[in-house]
């Protein structure tokens, strides 16, 4: 049945190219060709370092290719690797073994994320405490005293512990529970921390009763922590049109979607794993951005080199933009704006409706753009930040615009499919932005401009504003800022970009998340602390939401 009615689009929207020019049908089956291909099942979602990454990035590089464009990736190639660090993972290597018995990882027993790497082999008593040995710590105690302490943190008290008994010379600590009170303790390959001391593994009750069960005995115990950074490889895909021009322009789109939900940014609510194609987000940007390399390639527009970037890693959290951006294969100094193209495929055929973003990232934005159009319904915003890879280069303060088609009830789930792009729609979208480009042709190098900052999550519920852009690469403990908004509390009370925040009042936390969830706890006209690290230093700032 989808079938059928995939037919029955497909020549409904031919018929109603019969109207076009021969130069559109062109543009119109192209994108319709780009956008089955990039949505298709074959790959699998086109998740950041997965093979069906790699089966976009080499379409789209053989479009570059086609189109005549330059490489400018890694090697004489179009592709530029980046690394995506996706936590930490125990190694085979680990282990833990009790008087012969060798343990079983996650079973019986596991590292903290916080343990420091180490072996040692010892003879300890869990009755004695000696210097130089392994130490044990029952957790119950702890749990039964804090049992009504809203605020009290198992994971903090096991540091603390871990530290002043390294303090007294324990070489590592082994804890336990024999509390009736769950500790719901385990391996977060996630979290990010300070590292403790010494090791510090925890064991099952059952291995406590099995094998540690007369405390005054002493325990031939040897253990190994080894615990690695897990990481994955993104690719952005970049070309390029060298006109001799002082100036680039750069046009940008993302390619990566959600796989099959693993890195749990889904909306999907079912319980069977199902493939996210994307074709909306953002196989219908990618399919712009190849089709204006085509164009520009053709044109008579020499005023500027072209630069074409096909991010991955966007729905990470901006990675491949990011790294782009610092790491470039141009001098962005010479860059003259950026265009940015974020689900672009779904125009209302009743409203017409065109998003673009940031016009207020430069005075010439206001001089070639009007909300008046003959095809479109334009609605403007001046931000120059918001959920996507314009972002990254709005920081190096290069003028941007973003280019979107709205919102819909398919955004981030299975159903984003290539039968539902308005591919006649998506065509003007695309002729709109070659006339942007058309117009700025002659104007030279644009000026840049600062603006308000976009909100920097869609999450309505928060009620008040710390007004920093997180960095979501950073893989240390805290957040890394890689903004702050004007006149917002950040700013008024000092803090900068490149800071680290830990800890928002009574709440620390470990990573965005975390700190969202921290910001979430507080409401306008709280007055609260503010924790930073800077450089070595660490600084308390006092804020009022």
């Amino acid at each position: 049945m989808k079938r059928f009615f995939w037919l029955i689009l497909l020549s409904t929207q031919f018929a109603s190219a019969q109207k076009l020019k021969k130069a559109d049908k062109v543009i119109l089956t192209n994108l319709q060709t780009h956008i089955s291909y990039l949505a298709d099942d074959k790959l699998e979602g086109r998740r950041t370092g997965t093979p069906g990454e790699k089966l976009a990035y080499e379409y789209i590089s053989s479009e570059f290719a086609k189109n005549g464009l330059v490489p400018k990736g890694d090697n004489g190639t179009y592709m530029q690797a980046f690394e995506v660090n996706e936590g930490k993972f125990v190694s085979p290597s680990s282990h833990l073994i009790i008087n012969g018995y060798d343990l079983e990882l996650d079973k019986d027993y596991f590292p903290f994320i916080f343990s420091p790497n180490g072996s040692l082999e010892a003879a300890p008593s869990m009755a004695l405490r000696e210097s130089g040995t392994i130490w044990f710590w029952d957790l119950k105690d702890k749990l039964e005293e804090e049992k009504n302490n809203p605020h009290f943190d198992i994971t903090d008290a096991i540091k603390a512990k871990a530290n002043d008994f390294a303090g007294k010379g324990a070489t590592a600590l082994i804890v336990y529970n024999t509390s009736a009170i769950k500790d719901e303790l385990k391996f977060e390959p996630k979290a990010k921390t300070d590292f403790t001391k010494i090791p510090v593994l925890y064991v099952t009750n059952n291995i406590k009763k099995k094998y540690l069960y007369d405390e005054t005995a002493t325990f031939d115990i040897k253990l190994k922590v080894d615990i690695k950074d897990k990481t994955r490889m993104g690719h952005n895909v970049i070309g390029y049109i060298d006109n001799g021009a002082a100036n680039t322009v750069i046009l940008g789109a993302h390619y990566d979607h959600l796989g099959y939900g693993e890195d749990h940014n889904s909306l999907y609510t079912g319980t069977t794993p199902m493939i996210h194609n994307g074709a909306d987000d953002n196989a219908s940007g990618t399919a712009a951005l190849i089709e204006l390399s085509k164009l520009l390639k053709a044109s008579k527009l020499k005023d500027n080199n072209y630069l074409f970037i096909s991010f991955s890693g966007e729905e990470l959290g901006l990675f491949g933009s990011k790294f782009l951006t610092e790491h470039s294969p141009i001098n962005l100094s010479s860059a003259n704006y950026m265009i940015n193209m974020d689900m672009v495929g779904r125009l209302n055929d009743s409203t017409h409706g065109l998003s673009i973003g940031g016009y207020g990232t430069s005075p010439m934005w206001g001089q070639l753009l009007t909300q008046k159009d003959k095809f479109f319904t334009i609605k403007f915003d001046s931000s120059g930040t918001g959920p996507s890879d314009h972002t990254s280069f709005y920081r190096k303060d290069i003028p941007v615009l973003f280019f979107f088609t709205g919102a819909h009830s398919d955004y981030h789930k299975p159903s984003d499919d290539a039968d539902k792009i308005n591919y006649s729609g998506e065509l003007q979208v695309v002729k709109y932005i070659y006339n942007v480009i058309d117009a700025a042709n002659k104007k030279g190098k644009f000026a840049f401009t600062k603006t308000r900052e976009a909100a920097a999550t869609g999450r309505s519920s928060f009620k008040v504003s710390l007004g920093i852009m997180p960095d979501y690469t950073f893989s240390g403990g805290g957040v890394r800022v890689d903004g702050v908004s004007e006149g917002k509390a950040a700013q008024r009370v000092g803090i900068k970009t490149g800071d680290i925040i830990v800890q928002l009042g009574d709440h620390k936390f470990s990573d965005v998340q975390t700190y969202m969830e921290a910001l979430g706890k507080f409401n306008k006209g709280d007055a609260t602390k503010v924790k930073v690290k800077r450089g070595n230093e660490e600084l308390v700032f006092d804020i009022v939401f």
